[in-house]
């Protein structure tokens, strides 16, 4: 699984105003015959981007060439082994960027002035995506989970287990531990447990996890998702002492976590995160629906888009899975929508959505039927 930020989204892919850009998303799959059929459905959608970059008015040599990067991948067997759920492929003459994500995107494929990112929105608000850290004496684990699909984080450079950080242990007499056997292995487990460990056992413990806290915070910068710990009941209230991730959840998952798969750490995280998640969700709807009608919400593409350049949108609700076509002009503050997509045209909700999330906004991405009064997209206004 690869991983995208917001702030490498600004720098990156809305900072930077290459002549044409190229963004691909599809589905793929871990495992499975299904991976078979993915390099054949990422040919199909390199054919529609051809078609689109030569209607935009290039000429065959130069959509070759800007293609001829992602053309590559076809052929590395490697990449189409190691996917995730979703494939999203950026390009333009001078940039090249693929993320492998737990999402399963639909196919789409946008040919224009600028990248569209509209179907990253779940993995980048805070809405949808959580973490789980998943700690115990032997093994460490940092897990990027959705609904419905979970990946693992690699932690380079961090100690993996205890004895890493302290090579002289903990002494045995001061730390009470039982041996686990995790279901479907032979493997016995030393585990964290009882309440007689010493002060001097405490202070190693809280030691290895500021470490922890620290790779926490360079891996998770925005600070917007939960984290939800993983371990025995006794290590709860020591990581809590050192944490300084801002979100992470009072409840954690019980238990010695060497046994369970990441799905299963996955499944319980998600019953502890589902409420926080819709509980946000149903608060920002409420405000909108109170201030329906003050001058302080709008449904207007226009209005919207206008209110997120200048940063005055506080709250928005966008479709995910529509386009709303057209140009925007930051300089005469013009908003063109078209029926039918034009040269030059990009999808306006997208723009709305980037340029709320750049100005401090929150962002919460749905289904059409999910935007409050049944439009593209609904905003509660900063003033």
């Amino acid at each position: 699984m690869d991983r995208i930020t917001i702030e490498q989204l600004w720098q990156t892919f809305v900072n930077r105003h290459p002549r044409f850009c190229v963004s691909l998303y599809m589905p793929a799959h871990r495992a499975g015959r299904e991976t078979e059929q993915d390099p054949i459905r990422f040919k199909n959608l390199l054919r529609q981007a051809e078609e689109r970059l030569l209607a935009e008015g290039l000429k065959s040599a130069q959509v070759q060439d800007l293609l001829r990067v992602p053309q590559g991948l076809l052929q590395d067997q490697s990449f189409w082994r190691h996917q995730s759920d979703g494939l999203a492929v950026f390009c333009s003459e001078d940039i090249f960027h693929y993320f492998r994500l737990p999402i399963s995107f639909t196919e789409l494929v946008v040919a224009g002035e600028r990248f569209h990112i509209k179907p990253l929105l779940p993995l980048l608000t805070t809405d949808g995506i959580f973490f789980i850290l998943a700690v115990s004496q032997n093994q460490l684990r940092l897990l990027e989970g959705t609904q419905h699909a979970v990946d693992e984080i690699e932690m380079e450079n961090m100690p993996q287990n205890l004895g890493e950080t302290l090579p002289d242990g903990l002494p045995e007499k001061q730390l009470q531990f039982h041996t686990g056997t995790p279901s479907g292995t032979g493997n016995r487990s030393a585990v964290f447990h009882g309440h007689e460990t010493s002060n001097e056992t405490k202070n190693r413990i809280r030691q290895w996890f500021r470490i922890i806290d620290k790779h926490i915070r360079d891996l998770l910068p925005d600070g917007l998702s939960p984290l939800v710990l993983a371990g025995v009941d006794t290590l709860f209230p020591l990581y809590r002492e050192v944490n300084t991730y801002p979100h992470l959840m009072e409840e954690g998952i019980s238990g010695n976590p060497e046994g369970m798969s990441p799905e299963e750490l996955n499944r319980k995280a998600w019953t502890i995160v589902e409420p926080v998640f819709k509980k946000d969700r149903e608060t920002a709807l409420d405000r909108y629906r109170q201030l329906a009608g003050t001058g302080q919400t709008t449904n207007d593409i226009g209005e919207a888009i206008l209110a997120a350049h200048h940063g005055r949108i506080e709250v928005l609700f966008v479709a995910v899975g529509a386009q709303l076509w057209g140009r925007f002009d930051s300089e005469q503050n013009k908003v063109d929508v078209h029926d039918i997509p034009e040269p030059g045209d990009g999808d306006l909700l997208d723009l709305t959505a980037i340029q709320t999330l750049i100005k401090g906004g929150r962002v919460y991405a749905v289904s059409p039927g999910e935007v409050p009064d049944q439009a593209y997209l609904a905003a509660v206004l900063r003033y």
